[in-house]
């Protein structure tokens, strides 16, 4: 009965987003209030609806209903519970339900919290809004039906892929789909404005907010992610350019672009076109992350092999709201007016160079993503793997990281280049202190490996430097020091967080990637064997069980300097539905770095294949991560943005003043 109350109240979810997205934008056309108001109940009734299918679906996972095709073919009565409710967006299906959730819960947020919109902009954001949600939702009804019955039921089912049976897989795919859906709201708000032609400073505060939550939720998606592939799959990295994850990285560098812009847009009223236009791109772009990962057109672990059929129903979407947009973009851009000129020195232009660098960097990105998927539909193969992006991604990063200390330093409008070097000077001096000691420490390695270094303590200490300087520490008494430092806006204090976690990442990323070590061979117990200062003796292997699977598990014995510091007990599991095997790494981490043992093949002559690696540094990048999110956090507190235009005063009658 839950089920048929979920596919029920799905396709109702349907007709109320049609509703939202005709009845509102008529009401515009027609000067109605009463019909453009119809978009706030009708919001908040499409995401009650939605819930209802999306809680209907859970309950049949953790009941383990097998009539449900859904259920039966990607769960199994064994399964421990966190893993039965996280299969539920573990699959296509699923995940498109969850997909559309989000949708509407980020549309009725806007209906809940946009009373200072002006009513026409929040009708007609409220209507686009719904136009995409009417467009997925017609694609799960027709051709991802997540309640398709099973007769007869079957007494299990399949299970789910045993490399989802994670803890981190659990709240991964939730923050990226929120980070995915969440640019809809830029795109929503661009495509209302341009078709209201009203473009103002009002309405990038309005669309700030937005972004920037979207922002945290892919930055954190992201950096999840990235966690688990790094122990779970086995493969000693955090990152390996796949197509799925550049997928998900181009609209968190065009977003970040975007942010950027909108702060300029805010502050001096410039860079409309240039705003509307990464408004729409970087919605695109989550679009294209949607086609790549369920058109099957990917071999990848992170992707849902679905039928082309399903692609080409998501191409078409794309297509629509991609083209439209940037139809209705070409024909309005000409009739938006410019804001206020400033000089190359200023912030403004420390914010243009930044969105210059980020834009091209997502292009060399995307190129390297689809130039493969051409080349095959051509007939011919090509690998695009990690020395293209090195060599065309990592060059555009120096110029970046050494601009962001600037930024916030620089005045509108024109600003002193020489005043802000001083002011940065002592950054300067740990940045180059950095980079010597670690030439010095490791002289072997390449010499991009002290360069990144340098330049992450120099995006770090410039972000301590930032709030200093504008609470003119060493100019005025502590006491008054600590009151300026407690009255900066929170969103002072958020950009300063962010800078900073992106130092310290880029620190962890330039350790790992030109410092680590790895050694790959064949243990017996007993043999011992050495890696980055640590000895490890091996003493077998053993059988043992979980819920549902069956390992090997090796034992390690880690040493340094004579003293044993640690066991490692990385192991070789097989599930039993489906049944698959999986690696299961094992770790030590310090302030110095990972120590990574993965237990490969057992060989005939009683030895095991055994991967060593030694990862410097490496939990910077997550960490990192962490405190950029944490940082959206702080500044999307910030008082400012949840402030717009004042409230236009209600009109006597049921007229609305013409726009």
């Amino acid at each position: 009965m839950m089920i048929e109350l979920g596919h029920f109240a799905l396709i109702l979810a349907l007709w109320v987003a049609v509703v939202q997205m005709v009845v509102p934008a008529m009401g515009v056309r027609m000067r109605d209030e009463r019909m453009m108001t119809l978009a706030v109940p009708a919001a908040l009734t499409q995401v009650v609806l939605l819930l209802v299918a999306f809680m209907a679906l859970t309950q049949a996972y953790v009941t383990s209903d097998f009539s449900v095709l859904n259920v039966a073919e990607n769960s199994h009565s064994t399964k421990p519970l966190i893993y039965k409710i996280s299969g539920v967006w573990g699959n296509h299906e699923g995940s498109m339900l969850l997909w559309v959730l989000i949708l509407a819960l980020f549309g009725a947020a806007v209906a809940v919290f946009g009373n200072n919109l002006p009513e026409t902009l929040k009708a007609r954001v409220l209507s686009v809004q719904a136009a995409i949600s009417v467009a997925f939702c017609l694609f799960i009804v027709f051709t991802s039906n997540p309640f398709e019955r099973l007769d007869p039921a079957p007494i299990d089912g399949n299970g789910l892929n045993p490399i989802l049976q994670d803890p981190a897989l659990a709240f991964h795919p939730p923050f990226l789909y929120a980070g995915y859906v969440g640019f809809s709201m830029a795109f929503s708000f661009a495509i209302a404005a341009l078709i209201e032609g009203r473009m103002d400073a009002a309405w990038a505060r309005w669309v700030r907010p937005w972004t920037l939550a979207a922002w945290m939720c892919l930055t954190i998606g992201i950096a999840m992610g990235s966690w688990w592939a790094y122990y779970e799959l086995g493969w000693g990295g955090w990152w390996f350019w796949d197509p799925v994850e550049n997928a998900s990285f181009m609209p968190w560098l065009s977003g970040t672009a975007l942010l950027h812009t909108a702060l300029v847009m805010e502050k001096r009223d410039a860079l409309k076109v240039w705003t509307v236009l990464l408004a729409i791109l970087t919605f695109s772009l989550s679009l294209m992350g949607t086609f790549l990962v369920r058109s099957g057109v990917l071999s990848s672990v992170h992707a849902f092999a679905v039928d082309p059929a399903r692609g080409s129903f998501i191409l078409a979407i794309m297509v629509l709201f991609t083209g439209g947009g940037l139809a209705l973009f070409a024909a309005r851009a000409g009739s938006l007016r410019q804001g206020g000129l400033f000089a190359p020195i200023s912030r403004e232009g420390s914010l243009v160079l930044n969105n210059v660098l980020l834009t091209v960097a997502t292009a060399t990105v995307l190129v390297g993503t689809l130039n493969p998927l051409a080349a095959e539909a051509l007939g011919y193969k090509m690998s695009v793997g990690a020395p293209y992006f090195n060599m065309t991604f990592v060059p555009l990063m120096i110029p970046l990281l050494l601009a962001v200390p600037y930024g916030p330093l620089l005045a509108w409008k024109r600003g002193d280049i020489a005043g802000a070097s001083q002011r940065l000077f002592a950054a300067m001096i740990i940045a180059v202190a950095g980079a010597v000691v670690t030439l010095a420490v490791a002289s072997d390695g390449p010499l991009l490996g002290p360069l990144g270094v340098g330049l992450g303590l120099w995006v770090m200490a410039g972000a301590v430097i930032d709030p200093l300087s504008r609470a003119r520490v060493g100019a005025v008494a502590s006491d008054e020091l600590v009151r300026r430092l407690r009255s900066l806006p929170r969103s002072a204090w958020g950009t300063a967080l962010a800078h900073f976690g992106l130092g310290l990442a880029v620190v962890g990323i330039a350790a790992t990637s030109g410092y680590k070590s790895e050694r790959i061979l064949v243990m017996k117990p007993g043999d011992r064997v050495e890696i980055a200062g640590y000895e490890l003796a091996f003493a077998g292997a053993a059988p043992g069980s979980g819920p549902n699977y069956t390992e090997q598990v090796g034992r390690f014995d880690v040493m340094r300097g004579g003293r044993t510091v640690t066991s490692l007990a990385p192991a070789k599991r097989l599930y039993d539905a489906p049944p698959m095997p999986t690696t299961e790494s094992g770790i030590h981490n310090s302030w110095r770095g990972d120590l990574y043992v993965v237990l490969g093949d057992p060989q005939a002559d009683g030895g095991w294949t055994v991967r060593l690696y030694f990862h410097p540094f490496v939990r910077f990048i997550w960490i990192g991560a962490l405190i950029m999110f944490i940082g959206g956090g702080v500044s999307l507190l910030d008082r400012r943005l949840r402030v717009g235009a004042p409230q236009r005063a209600k009109p006597r009658s049921g007229a609305v003043p013409a726009e």
